[in-house]
C-alpha cells in the first residue's frame, strides 16, 4: 500500500511539472516595478510579444513569473502599437513610475522617446495627445527622474556620430522637456567604455538616476549591445545636470563578473528588507546576441567616508534567472 501511495504522489507531482511550461525570459533592456508585495516585470521585446508594444509578468518571488490574471492567450499587454500612443515600429526600454494616483510609461519609438499615462499599473498606457517628448531630433532610452524638490529631469540618448547621454528639466504636466536646460552629461572617456570586440562609434546609453545624500548617482551601459563587452558603470554629481565624475570601480556589471556577455542595459529596484537589485540583459549564447535573456543580480551599496560616497557592487553567486512558469 505504501509503494502504492509512495508512486501515485510522485505520478501526482510528475503531472504537476508536466503542466507547467517553464521557460526563461527575453526581456531586453528590463524594468522592474514594485508595488505591495508584487514585483512587475516588462522590458523590450519579451514574453512571446513583437515590436508592438510592451507586456508584462508579475511574480512574488522574483524567480517565478507569471502573466496577470485576466491575460489573453497568456500575455498581458500594457501598451499596443495605435492604441493611443506614438509609435509604429521600434518599441524599446520602458519604464514605470508613478506620480499620486497616476500611473506613468516612457519608452522609445520611431528612434523618439514618448510619455503615455494610466490610472492603472496594469494599464493600458496612453497619450491626450499622440506625439514624442521632444520630436525636434531622434533622442532615445528615457528614464524620468524627481528630485526631492519635486522637478523633474529627463535623461536620455541623443545620437551625434555616436549615443551620448543628455538631461533636460522636464515638465510633466505638459511632457515636454524644458530646451534652455538640454545639456550633454558627459564623452566616451574610459577604456571600458570602448572595446575592440565590436566595432562601433561611441555609445552611452541606459541611464538610470538616483540621489543619496545629496548626491546624484547615473548609472549607464556603454559600448555597443552587440559587444560582448557591453557593460555597465556608474557616475556621481553634486547636481542633475553634472558635472559627473566617473567612479574607478566601474564597471560593476561586465562579462568578466557576471560571467555573461553583453551584460547590461536595465534598471534598479528594492525588494524585501530594502535588498537592492539590479535587472538586466544579457546575450543569449557566447556566439549568438538575441534574443537577450533576462538576469537579476543583488546590488551592495557600502558606504565609503573616504571619498563620501557610496560604493556600488554586485552580488555574481546570487544571479536570479527569471523564468515563466504556465499551465
Amino acid at each position: 500500500m505504501k509503494l502504492i501511495i509512495i508512486f501515485s504522489l510522485i505520478l501526482f507531482f510528475a503531472t504537476q511539472v508536466a503542466a507547467q511550461k517553464i521557460q526563461e525570459i527575453f526581456y531586453a533592456d528590463p524594468t522592474i516595478y514594485v508595488e505591495g508585495d508584487t514585483f512587475y516585470l516588462t522590458g523590450t521585446g519579451g514574453h512571446r510579444v513583437g515590436p508592438s508594444g510592451f507586456s508584462m509578468l508579475e511574480s512574488k518571488d522574483l524567480k517565478t513569473w507569471n502573466s496577470p490574471a485576466g491575460s489573453t492567450n497568456g500575455i498581458h499587454m500594457i501598451m499596443k502599437k495605435g492604441n493611443q500612443a506614438f509609435g509604429e515600429s521600434g518599441f524599446w526600454a520602458p519604464q514605470i513610475f508613478r506620480v499620486n494616483e497616476t500611473y506613468y510609461l516612457s519608452y522609445t519609438a520611431n528612434e523618439q522617446t514618448v510619455l503615455t499615462k494610466s490610472n492603472s499599473l496594469m494599464g493600458p498606457y496612453k497619450q491626450d495627445k499622440v506625439a514624442p517628448i521632444d520630436g525636434s531630433e531622434k533622442n532615445i532610452d528615457s528614464f524620468i527622474f524627481q528630485d526631492e524638490d519635486g522637478r523633474y529631469y529627463l535623461y536620455h540618448v541623443r545620437f551625434n556620430n555616436g549615443n551620448y547621454l543628455w538631461v533636460a528639466e522636464f515638465d510633466m504636466e505638459k511632457g515636454k522637456i524644458k530646451p534652455e536646460t538640454l545639456k550633454k552629461c558627459f564623452d566616451q572617456t574610459e577604456p571600458w567604455e570602448a572595446t575592440p570586440n565590436f566595432e562601433s562609434a561611441p555609445i552611452m546609453e541606459g541611464p538610470t538616476v538616483f540621489k543619496l545624500k545629496d548626491k546624484y548617482y547615473l548609472f549607464y551601459s556603454a559600448n555597443h549591445f552587440k559587444n560582448i563587452d557591453y557593460a555597465v558603470g556608474y557616475a556621481v554629481a553634486d547636481s542633475p545636470f553634472g558635472p559627473w565624475i566617473k567612479q574607478k570601480n566601474s564597471p560593476i556589471i561586465h562579462r568578466s563578473i557576471v560571467d555573461e556577455n553583453g551584460s547590461g542595459h536595465g534598471d534598479f529596484f528594492e525588494g524585501p528588507n530594502g535588498q537592492l537589485y539590479y535587472v538586466y540583459h544579457v546575450h543569449f549564447s557566447n556566439n549568438q546576441v538575441s534574443p537577450r535573456r533576462t538576469r537579476i543580480v543583488p546590488v551592495k551599496k557600502e558606504w565609503d567616508a573616504s571619498s563620501g560616497l557610496y560604493k556600488f557592487t554586485v552580488e555574481p553567486g546570487k544571479i536570479i534567472v527569471p523564468v515563466v512558469a504556465e499551465k
